[in-house]
């Protein structure tokens, strides 16, 4: 192996570790402030990665760091069942419903678009990491503005700690790994990680505290 590859490798899974720890840029909460949601509708997040798992592994844990930073959030499972019910079985179809369509359905003050942009286990030179990365942004239904943006990313590579086993051990170990996180899908308990940073209200950059919550407008 080049030493150009293996600095490659060694680059690569930094920039993972660095993505998950990384100081986001301070956020504009005015607009959120002003418009007070109460109740979040989360729409079945579209899924950009090759991981056709992506969007029910990010899906079937979002409501509970909203839930937790004191919103109302509309019960995942129903919201669902009923876009498909109504011939929207892709995720792409129901981030086009028309916002006052989806607030005279489902009476939400605002709708929580979620974007996957990463998902999966990724195999590198001298590691392999289950990584989850998404986007969110939070609409008003009442106005169509947009409150929130944000951005995390997880991965199980920053629960390892490196050791001394040399290249050869690093590249048995990181295979390893590789077949362990995708026979027991570990990505899914990586995505509770990325939802808890995007969207708790203690993750810095996430949601303000709804009203259910104790620091409700302090």
């Amino acid at each position: 192996m080049s030493p150009s590859k293996f600095q490659a490798g060694v680059a690569a899974l930094t920039m993972v570790l660095l993505a998950g720890c990384a100081t986001p840029t301070p956020k504009d909460y005015t607009a959120f402030k002003a418009a007070d949601p109460k109740t979040i509708l989360v729409l079945p997040p579209k899924n950009s990665s090759p991981e056709v798992s992506a969007t029910y592994g990010v899906y079937a844990q979002i409501q509970r760091p909203i839930a937790e930073s004191g919103f109302y959030v509309l019960p995942v499972t129903l919201v669902d069942e009923h876009f498909k019910s109504n011939g929207l079985a892709v995720s792409d179809e129901t981030h086009l419903v028309d916002g006052d369509k989806l607030r005279e359905v489902f009476g939400a003050d605002a709708a929580l678009y979620v974007d996957i942009k990463d998902y999966g286990t990724k195999y590198m030179v001298v590691n392999s990491a289950s990584v989850v990365t998404a986007e969110g942004r939070l609409v008003d239904l009442r106005s169509g503005q947009t409150l929130w943006e944000g951005r995390a990313t997880a991965s199980s590579a920053e629960q390892r700690q490196n050791n001394n086993m040399g290249l050869a051990g690093l590249l048995v170990s990181a295979l390893i790994n590789q077949v362990l996180a995708t026979a027991t899908d570990e990505s899914y308990r990586i995505a509770a990680t990325t939802n808890h940073r995007l969207l708790s209200a203690k993750s810095p950059g996430g949601l303000l505290p709804g009203p259910r919550h104790p620091d409700y407008r302090k």
